[in-house]
């Protein structure tokens, strides 16, 4: 029978951002430095762009819907890993808030340009594994992997 062996996979680089609710001046700013990251590291545009498109839409939802927020990443040999999570209101239905075009966003947001309700959609679509979590009044946490070397 061959040996198993467990390997750890050290992240080359990792990064995490707090984003306060509210703060639509800032919008984008996490995910352009994140860009820039992985530009420098020598990461390919397709995946520099599905990285940049989860990371704002996640970053929009915070600004939009929590109180604050953090988001991290990790960039391993294979693949780049993205968490967020905040305290906000939390979602009722995520099974409804993932269809394309549902928003509970408010005047506000909307006014802005936000709100289109294609989010959480959008992360799902650019994500090669996604995961969401929530608990109303409390947060939403949700994790994507996007692959380096995989389907593209």
């Amino acid at each position: 029978m061959p040996e198993i062996r467990l390997v750890k996979a050290v992240s080359e680089y990792n990064g995490s951002y707090i984003i306060e609710g509210r703060s639509f001046q800032n919008a984008g700013r996490v995910s352009n430095e994140i860009k820039k990251i992985l530009k420098a590291r020598g990461i390919s545009e397709t995946v520099v762009r599905k990285v940049s498109i989860v990371v704002f839409e996640a970053e929009i939802n915070i600004i939009s819907y929590a109180r604050i927020g953090v988001i991290k990443f990790e960039v391993f040999p294979d693949s780049i890993i993205i968490e967020a999570k905040d305290e906000g209101q939390g979602i009722a239905d995520i099974e409804l808030a993932l269809k394309e075009g549902y928003s509970t966003a408010d005047a506000e947001v909307c006014e802005l340009g936000f709100g289109a309700g294609m989010g959480l959609s959008n992360i799902g679509k650019f994500s090669d594994f996604f995961e969401i979590q929530s608990d109303v009044g409390k947060g939403t946490y949700l994790k994507s992997i996007i692959n380096i070397n995989g389907k593209q």
